[in-house]
């Protein structure tokens, strides 16, 4: 793809793999500014001279930003993820600036890890590790249970929600799902409950909705208290679906039997960063991580060559499309 002619992207928060394989697709006439720094109010003027920004899902694009890069001279504003609740959609439309999304992405390769989540946090695996390579072979608490047979609940049923019923019900489990628009494809694989119903039965309740006002806390005090006791609560969606100070309280009280994160509520301070050699100041975080029954990953659900790959294509692909005048099937939606 080549674009008409010389443009600047100011591509924010990037890291090493964003400029891998940015680089590796970028069209003839694109010329791209790497920041490692994430997008606010005080990293705006980095886009000084750039006719577009690529930005991640923890940089900040609420109308104070917006109305920044807009003075500076921005009119496009690339996505390079699905979630646009950082996005203020008023703002944008006022402002008359073109938005666009990667709406969906190697959708198995987020499924795969909240699999692999399950399985780890279940079996044990990354304690087993630790103990045998200090020569402990001692089997005493690593006891799991067998997923086949168990019921699992897919909250959420879009394309991810699908690939990871798909994958359930491979491993020989019941699965329920809620979706108030559900997936027609859902059929094949599961049943569609109330979510109440499904929180009741659920060995296994994993979230793949996006967050929007109706879903922000959707698991808080009230539906973790619903939740079939014992069970393992999965979020490789958006942090602020669950409401952490509750699940901390479920953990406690053993209502809630484990709990696996890709992401966090307040992850825009710690993910995609080295903290390995910092005090981390978050005493929420450093609680939830010391309950032995809990699995947390940095946000790496994302994290394949494909899904790597095809982000920046359909980023470029919507670039293309502010470029050309066209339509563009992934425009965020108006405010």
């Amino acid at each position: 793809m080549t674009v008409p002619h010389t443009l600047r992207l100011a591509m924010f928060s990037a890291q090493p793999y964003d400029r891998r394989f940015f680089e590796e697709a970028r069209p003839a006439g694109l010329a791209i500014d790497y920041h490692d720094t994430a997008l606010d109010t005080g990293t705006a003027v980095l886009a000084q001279e750039c006719d577009a920004v690529c930005v991640f899902v923890n940089d900040i694009l609420d109308a104070a930003v917006l109305e920044r890069l807009h003075a500076l001279g921005v009119r496009a504003v690339l996505l390079r993820c699905a979630g646009f609740n950082n996005v203020d959609l008023a703002a944008l439309a006022r402002l008359g600036m073109f938005a666009a999304r990667v709406p969906a992405y190697s959708p198995e390769a987020v499924a795969e890890h909240a699999l692999a989540m399950i399985l780890t946090l279940n079996r044990r695996t990354h304690r087993a590790f630790n103990r045998v390579r200090e020569g402990n072979f001692a089997l005493d608490g690593l006891v799991g249970f067998t997923l086949h047979g168990k019921t699992a609940g897919i909250v959420g049923t879009g394309k991810i929600g699908l690939a990871t019923a798909r994958i359930l019900r491979g491993f020989g489990c019941r699965v329920l799902g809620y979706d108030p628009y559900p997936a027609p494809g859902f059929a094949e694989l599961g049943s569609m409950v109330p979510l109440d119903d499904l929180l009741a039965q659920s060995d296994i309740v994993s979230l793949h909705c996006p967050l929007t006002d109706a879903t922000r806390h959707l698991i808080g005090p009230a539906t973790l208290a619903r939740m079939k006791e014992g069970a393992m609560l999965v979020n490789t969606s958006r942090g602020a679906l669950v409401d952490t100070a509750a699940v901390i309280d479920a953990l406690k009280s053993r209502r809630l039997g484990a709990l696996a994160i890709d992401v966090y509520e307040q992850e825009s301070a710690l993910f995609f960063r080295d903290h390995s050699s910092d005090i981390i100041a978050d005493d929420v975080f450093g609680r939830l991580t010391s309950f032995p029954n809990v699995l947390v990953t940095g946000h790496q659900g994302f994290f394949t060559i494909e899904a790597l790959r095809e982000i920046a294509a359909i980023t470029y692909d919507n670039l293309r499309c502010w470029q050309a005048g066209g339509q563009c099937a992934n425009l965020l939606p108006a405010g």
